[in-house]
């Protein structure tokens, strides 16, 4: 199967800036022609984050023509999707300002508001759906929470399964970014509870609790650990607005402690150097990992620190690497991660570290005849 022809230059540069630009994390799933024997691609399938999960939409630009403005094909679900008569409903002023009503292919930010506006009347088509459901415990939610900036809501549909509402809510009113020194995150970080209800017909007085999860952007892993954040329980007759605040408050502790962990990971590697010497290379914003070079006589062997965000509850996990000794493939011997060696949480930097290079005095000797060991005879 041959590969596909690269896009059309002023298709490629609209592409490129949406990518590079876009506050959204947009992937690109594919890119193909629409014609056999072209000299360019004019068409690729873009997945769009939307109430955090990705709705996935073909543009179909055409490279004979590329100055016209792009088709978007929607997903099969979203049938009676159609932004076109959303903006003429709400008449000339709207259409005015839609960036298909004066398309400029020269200008590479065109795709970007294009998706970007398609994407926020994606987000009414789907306030619209849930609202028009007969179901009074959703209405009150939605009525409730839209006042709430960055809320997005969605119906999900299953063949042989109830419909059901997604709620994507944003917490703590804080810039991650920012309270992160030297941080190097692209996109925004955020935290975002998703909440999701069965559609009943009729309204209870004490209906079922929602499903409920903590969700994360990617980065936010650096940080802390989304997984481990307990939640507090949903009860009998709550609501959204009612169950935020206590999960806010906890989700603000949890950020301070993660915060004082960075500085205590610094601290921690910072205090190597005087046994080890300076670390051969550390990670400068999050103190996650740092590498020091030892030597036991004439064997030298490097130990990789992985420093977890529970520092100093959790220790940090230890592997030997040998810079003499080598596997049947070529790469360096390594040992099994060390995570059972003395430790206690209470102690200041500098024992932690003086403990580690008693530890590592005694297990260097081992190591070394792990490594002739292992060597391909």
């Amino acid at each position: 199967m041959s590969a596909e022809p690269p896009l059309s230059p002023y298709i490629a540069a609209q592409l490129n800036h949406l990518l590079a630009y876009s506050p959204l994390s947009v992937k690109v799933e594919q890119i193909w022609s629409g014609s056999k024997d072209a000299r360019f691609s004019d068409r690729f399938t873009l997945a769009i984050p939307f109430c955090l999960d990705y709705v996935k939409w073909d543009v179909i630009y055409n490279a004979l023509h590329p100055s016209l403005a792009p088709d978007v094909v929607f997903s099969p679900e979203d049938d009676d999707f159609n932004p076109l008569a959303d903006i003429a409903r709400e008449g000339e002023v709207r259409m005015s300002k839609s960036s298909l009503f004066d398309w400029n292919s020269k200008d590479p930010s065109r795709l970007m508001v294009l998706v970007h506006e398609l994407r926020d009347l994606y987000m009414h088509y789907h306030k619209r759906r849930v609202g028009e459901l007969d179901d009074a415990r959703l209405k009150f939610e939605l009525n409730t929470m839209l006042s709430r900036e960055g809320i997005e809501v969605c119906m999900v549909s299953f063949p042989d399964k109830p419909e059901e509402v997604k709620f994507s809510v944003p917490l703590l009113d804080m810039d991650l970014n920012k309270l992160v020194p030297a941080c190097t995150w692209r996109h925004q970080q955020k935290i975002y509870l998703q909440v999701i209800f069965p559609v009943i017909k009729s309204y209870s007085s004490a209906p079922a609790a929602p499903r409920i999860k903590l969700v994360s952007t990617s980065e936010v892993k650096s940080l802390f650990s989304i997984e481990d954040v307990k939640l507090p329980p949903w009860l009998d007759g709550m609501c959204m607005a009612e169950y935020l605040p206590f999960i806010e408050d906890n989700l603000k502790l949890l950020v301070v402690e993660a915060l004082a962990s960075i500085g205590a990971r610094r601290r921690f590697i910072e205090a190597l150097a005087p046994l080890f010497g300076r670390p051969l290379e550390a990670d400068p914003v999050f103190c996650r990992r740092a590498t020091v070079l030892c030597a036991s006589g004439p064997f030298t062997f490097l130990v990789h620190f992985s420093i977890p965000t529970q520092f100093p509850k959790q220790q940090p996990i230890l592997v030997m690497q040998s810079s003499q000794h080598f596997n049947s493939q070529g790469a360096p011997i390594s040992s099994l991660p060390f995570n059972d060696y003395p430790w206690s949480p209470r102690w200041d930097p500098q024992k932690m570290a003086e403990r580690i290079f008693e530890f590592l005095l005694d297990e260097c000797s081992n190591f070394k005849k792990f490594c002739i060991d292992a060597m391909p005879q």
